[in-house]
């Protein structure tokens, strides 16, 4: 059993390096049937390749796919055979460190598809793989070739637009998930996981390797490996502390029915209907003072060591100062209208 496949339409430099490749069906476990075709059409014995394909070839591969009843991938190999674009067959025979730019774009479409959750894949070196480009109204373009390429934009009485100088591109140009919403498109990028239900405003934002299970508001960000559950809100301007923003490997998590407030941070996992008061960033070694029912002192513990646990709701002491703690009862009612956004 093969891990993914993939057939993808991407942009090259003049040297022909791999620039960002587009997968609309993406395939996470193919079956054997698929993988005989694959071999047989694009000469494949195995491993975790990226086959330039050209027009030939794809048209015997989607005749080989329509024969067996694959007519959704015969159809994208058919259309495939006639790009303008270069193109390439991702095979991931398993989920090992990936070794080419098609191979990592696979499985950022993988995520963004909802086939696999952060923390799902291998994704460690990926960095290396990617290059930072200029995202423009005309596609990925090698920084070395854009002042080229502006100035014929010039020439021809065009403005060549460069939206974003960046390693990921925004998820919506490959990858629309169902039933979400994204005032500001720019603020996703591709290899986020956005569940359905969610809500991402404009100041919302939501990197790779994270995102939301659904239902919903976000206001604030979700860095790097951060996993938001069923609805939980992150307020205006608020903070998750990733695995890239000094969170180590310490995977940063939120539980489900929580909400950190406007302007609020974590930098330890939060279990379920947890509170975080809004201006209030905590961090593993934040000192809490934990407090009984009656609002008395029980003892100062690290945040650290509350770390997962539900229904607690942090605050910070307008008069001294202190972090405090207590169990959040009468937990979070949060607003159903707020995450009907459909």
């Amino acid at each position: 059993m093969s891990f993914a496949f993939g057939i993808g339409i991407g942009s090259q430099n003049k040297q022909g390096e791999w620039l960002e490749v587009f997968y609309q069906q993406p395939v996470m476990t193919p079956d054997s049937t698929l993988m005989e075709v694959i071999r047989n059409a694009m000469d494949y014995h195995g491993g975790n390749l990226a086959i330039s394909a050209a027009a030939e070839q794809l048209s015997q591969l989607a005749n080989a796919l329509r024969q067996v009843g694959e007519t959704g991938q015969a159809v994208l190999a058919e259309k495939a055979a006639n790009s303008k674009r270069p193109v390439v067959v991702t095979i991931l025979e398993t989920d090992d460190t990936a070794s080419s730019t098609p191979e990592v774009y696979l499985k950022l479409h993988l995520i963004s598809h909802r086939m696999a959750k952060p923390h799902g894949l291998k994704l460690e070196g990926i960095f290396g793989l990617l290059p930072n480009l200029a995202w423009t109204n005309e596609g990925a373009i090698d920084l070395n070739e854009l002042p080229e390429r502006q100035l014929q934009a010039r020439l021809e009485g065009r403005t060549l637009e460069v939206k974003s100088v960046d390693k990921f591109p925004q998820m919506t140009d490959y990858v629309v998930p169902k039933g979400i919403r994204i005032a500001d498109t720019a603020r996703v990028r591709l290899g986020a996981y956005v569940g359905e239900g969610t809500t991402v405003m404009h100041e919302g934002f939501i990197n790779f390797n994270a995102g939301t299970e659904g239902t919903s508001m976000i206001e604030g960000r979700i860095s790097a490996g951060v996993m938001v559950g069923k609805g939980s809100d992150l307020g205006g301007g608020c903070s998750t502390m990733g695995t890239l923003s000094g969170g180590g490997n310490i995977i940063i998590a939120v539980g489900e029915n929580c909400l950190i407030g406007a302007n609020a941070g974590i930098g330890i996992p939060l279990g379920d209907r947890c509170k975080v008061e809004a201006g209030l960033y905590i961090t593993a070694g934040t000192k809490v003072a934990l407090l009984d029912d009656n609002n008395e002192l029980v003892e100062v513990i690290k945040a650290r060591d509350l770390a997962n646990q539900p229904d607690l709701l942090f605050r910070r002491n307008s008069q001294t100062g202190a972090v405090e703690c207590k169990t959040n009862k009468s937990a979070i009612e949060l607003n159903e209208e707020l995450h009907a956004n459909n």
